[in-house]
């Protein structure tokens, strides 16, 4: 510990030492070997630096200090951070500072502010955006999922219209209850909603989740009493234990809203179940003997549930399918099967005839599902009729194509049957080729001929 000459201590000498002359000797004495001091006492000039007037080199002289300095200074009699003239840390004369002189505190806490404000700011506006991401893609807590969801008037589920509400004309079915508890899947950018539940079907026997979507033209006052085109979707590949309809990814009912401001599609309430009741086989959307009902379960118990929650249409005129892959099969051939029921169907990239592995030894019901004699059937029948569109992208497997090609040159617009084919250019067999494909001609060729909802007078 070494002592300063004031009595001071400074650490392991961590200041420069002072060379003889650069205080005063006690009692004005000057040491042997150095001329007589100045009045007051020897003042030290830094090397390289110019005399300065009284009071000090680029600071006001602080005189002598006591033990351990005066308050703000340290033992050194220096003011903490100035290392003395020249030494480390010290004060550097040519620091941007007026005449030499200090930056006042109060500038120093006013730029200190003004920064901490600046911070603050950026920090809001980053806050802010972040808020407006997370709430457009459903981020934590600006997420809806989970939350229930209306599509009437009033409360959680759909429509409580029900037999107490007039409908606007003889075609449209009020909901018939009971309401279903809906819970919000998705959010489009619309404000619309998507909304799924698990159906216990009492026709089929089968269990299984259901995603339902409205467009806005559903709670548009002047369609309050009228009923709605349905359009049950069908997904390709498993088909469980989701439906790929239900992601907003594929555009399918952000689509339908735009083509029907449009005017190229009708404002179509989506029916998404899942299709097959495991991801192990296809049940090509059938009653297969021994396996889950899933034939019954698309085109009984779905439709039930809707008309249990939605303001439908009564007639064939308001139901159709839509499918891709083996959920195309599946819509093809239950407008085939039960044109009573459902009138249209765009089958995207299908199969034509029944392909399950679990109709071996079931020859009579595999015969009761294939689209080529349910065709010849019906056109034997002379209808009712029924209108198919086909899609298939040009990238596809020969196979797909070349089956639906066949059917159009065996059956297309004959009799009851009416056909449309839509190439796809560069289309290849999946969801996102078939929605484009919707939007170039197959939604406006289903929709000139189906039931749109009536505006009140």
């Amino acid at each position: 510990m070494t002592h300063s000459p004031n009595g001071g201590y400074r650490p392991g000498a961590g200041y420069p030492p002072q060379p003889p002359g650069g205080y005063r000797q006690p009692g004005g004495q000057q040491q042997p070997g150095y001329p007589p001091p100045a009045p007051g006492g020897y003042q030290q000039r830094p090397q390289g630096y110019p005399p300065q007037a009284p009071g000090g080199y680029g600071r006001p002289q602080d005189g002598p200090g006591g033990p351990g300095g005066y308050d703000g200074h340290d033992g050194y009699g220096r003011h903490d951070g100035y290392g003395g003239p020249g030494g480390p840390g010290g004060y550097d004369p040519h620091d941007d500072h007026d005449s030499g002189d200090y930056q006042s505190q109060g500038r120093k806490r006013a730029s200190r502010a003004k920064k901490w404000t600046i911070v603050v700011a950026c920090i809001a506006v980053l806050g802010l955006l972040a808020g407006g991401v997370m709430k457009y893609m459903e981020i934590g807590p600006f997420s809806k999922k989970g939350d229930p969801v209306s599509f009437g008037s009033g409360g959680s589920g759909g429509d409580k219209g029900g037999a107490q509400a007039k409908p606007a004309d003889d075609k449209t079915l009020m909901p018939t209850g009971p309401a279903a508890q809906f819970k919000n899947a998705n959010t489009l950018g619309d404000g619309t909603e998507i909304g799924v539940v698990t159906l216990q079907g009492k026709k089929s026997g089968f269990t299984g989740k259901v995603w339902v979507w409205a467009p806005k033209q559903y709670k548009d006052p002047k369609y309050a009493k009228s009923g709605f085109p349905v359009l049950i979707s069908l997904p390709g590949g498993p088909g469980y234990p989701n439906n790929y309809w239900m992601g907003t990814d594929l555009g399918l009912e952000s689509s339908i809203a735009k083509w029907s401001e449009e005017g190229k599609s009708l404002p179509f309430i989506l029916a998404m179940p899942v299709l097959n009741p495991d991801a192990k086989y296809y049940y090509d959307g059938s009653d297969i003997p021994n396996q889950p009902k899933m034939g019954t379960w698309l085109t009984e118990d779905v439709p039930d549930l809707i008309k249990q929650n939605f303001r439908t249409l009564k007639s064939r005129d308001g139901w159709a399918f839509m499918g891709s892959s083996s959920g195309g099969f599946a819509g093809f051939k239950a407008v085939l099967k039960h044109p009573d029921k459902f009138k249209a169907v765009i089958a995207s990239g299908p199969d034509i005839v029944p392909d399950s592995p679990l109709w071996k030894g079931h020859d009579k019901e595999k015969a009761e599902n294939n689209p080529e004699l349910l065709s010849k059937q019906l056109i034997e029948h002379k209808g009712p009729d029924v209108y198919v569109a086909f899609q298939y992208g040009t990238l596809e497997s020969p196979i797909t194509r070349n089956g639906v090609d066949k059917y159009l040159r065996e059956y297309g617009n004959k009799g009851p049957i009416h056909t449309n084919l839509q190439v796809i250019q560069g289309g290849k067999h999946d969801a996102k080729t078939y929605v484009k494909g919707m939007g170039e001609g197959s939604i406006a060729y289903i929709s000139k001929v189906m039931e749109g909802p009536t505006p009140s007078s």
